[in-house]
């Protein structure tokens, strides 16, 4: 351990011998700090190369009357603590005496076990090489592929940690490493097609190119035959990466931080409330082994779980940090950051299906549907399309019109709707489940939604 970037016991003893000499009796860190390689080219020379450290070092100091105050820095020395504490315990007399968040009930339980490999950074070269030779073969894919304009191969090895004056210790570290490949195709008196890839692992060598290469030419040239598309309602297939992105953007329905601010579309007494069809079933799982940026802690130090949300349509559970889960009388599920009001956020959607009598069309499958649908590839500007507070989207959208097993790539479209609405209107959830970069879902068919095209 003596490579690692964060040590606690010394950290933890000069807040400690600091806190004495401040006169500070109630304390805590929060600490993320990560090392950090990633390249880009252009035309196989490159673009840019950066290799940076970061460090994100929060620490909270309660005052005698209870109110907290946060300074944020990234000088650990004994002068810089030194110093954050004493910016802290200012900023406390100034702090909100209505938020005051305290210590994680279950910041010093035992935390889940989980495998996270340590991977040897391949460098810089590697790492430009693996990229070139990558640009140069999905180039190679197809006549009609010019560029691969948004591109990247980064690698990383961070460490997280939580201290706090109670005696709590949390300490992980881990390396992930990412490949993007984004290609744009273009057809004399056509418009340019784009479409893209990217792969997600504990470090680089893990990374399957050939696997991201290969589904980057395979989405772009699927998108080259397009047409428009008549407004109107249509049967949708959502895929797993288009569903999630909905799910993770309507994430306040189980956010108890948002039902508290008055921002969620539900209320605090909606659990058990059935909210979707009885065949959709959702976990927050940021232990899954196939999310690789888990962790076995929160901003609080709270132990992450295995979280189930909704359950064969009925809302189970919320998402909770130490200070809404005391006010819903529960425990911290895990979810928090670390700050003087508290964030709230969901970890990794692991979407499934549930047997049920009451399954509708139980025969559509994206791959062998004669019916005619949409099927959405892509949400984009998720940013300003959805009205999370309302529960409606309004997004433009990649993917085809499928009929009779045939897709023709859409030319520009738009997909709106009602969040809650399309929850009730799931008609089939496909078996197989596929792993995505931000969750896990299978293929989502909803009954009817309004398209507005181009004709």
């Amino acid at each position: 351990m003596s490579n690692n970037l964060i040590n606690d016991s010394k950290l933890k003893d000069k807040l400690t011998k600091l806190s004495k000499e401040i006169s500070i009796k109630k304390w805590d860190l929060g600490a993320t700090i990560g090392k950090d390689i990633s390249v880009q080219i252009d035309k196989s020379e490159p673009k840019q190369i950066k290799a940076t450290q970061k460090s994100s070092i929060t620490i909270r100091v309660w005052n005698k009357s209870n109110q907290v105050g946060v300074t944020s820095t990234s000088d650990l020395t004994e002068n810089g603590l030194r110093k954050a504490l004493s910016s802290a315990y200012e900023a406390s007399n100034f702090a909100n005496p209505n938020e005051s968040p305290d210590f994680s009930p279950l910041s010093k339980r035992t935390l889940p076990i989980i495998e996270k490999p340590i991977k040897e950074s391949l460098g810089v070269k590697d790492l430009l090489n693996n990229l070139i030779k990558a640009e140069q073969i999905l180039l190679n894919k197809d006549y009609s592929i010019k560029s691969v304009p948004y591109n990247g191969f980064a690698e990383s090895k961070y460490e997280r940690a939580y201290i706090n004056s109670d005696g709590a210790e949390r300490h992980m570290e881990a390396t992930q490493a990412s490949l993007y490949l984004y290609a744009r195709a273009e057809e004399e008196g056509r418009k340019p097609r784009c479409s893209g890839s990217i792969k997600i692992a504990h470090g680089a060598s893990d990374i399957d190119i050939e696997a991201c290469i290969n589904e980057a030419a395979e989405k772009t040239i699927d998108h080259l035959n397009y047409k428009p598309i008549k407004t109107g309602k249509y049967l949708i297939c959502f895929k797993p990466e288009a569903f999630l992105d909905l799910i993770t953007s309507f994430s306040n329905i189980y956010n108890a931080r948002a039902i508290i601010d008055g921002i969620s579309l539900s209320k605090k007494d909606s659990l058990g409330e059935s909210i979707a069809t009885d065949i959709l079933s959702i976990n927050d799982d940021g232990l899954h082994p196939r999310n690789f940026s888990s962790c076995t802690f929160d901003g609080e130090g709270t132990p992450t779980q295995n979280l189930k949300i909704i359950e064969k349509g009925v809302l189970k559970n919320f998402i909770h940090s130490e200070s809404t889960a005391k006010i819903f009388n529960v425990s911290p599920t895990g979810h928090a950051g670390i700050g003087a009001k508290v964030l709230v956020s969901p970890d990794w959607p692991v979407v499934y299906k549930e047997s049920s009598q009451n399954a509708r069309n139980p025969e559509l499958s994206y791959k062998n549907t004669k019916e005619e649908f949409v099927l959405v590839e892509n949400l984009n500007a998720l940013h300003a399309g959805v009205k999370a507070s309302q529960g409606s989207f309004s997004l433009p959208f990649d993917g085809w019109i499928v009929k009779n097993g045939t897709k023709t790539s859409i030319e520009s479209a738009t997909i709106a709707g009602d969040f809650r609405q399309l929850l009730k209107n799931i008609i089939q959830i496909e078996s197989r489940e596929h792993v995505t970069h931000h969750g896990i879902s299978p293929h989502i068919w909803i009954n009817e939604l309004s398209i507005t095209g181009d004709t």
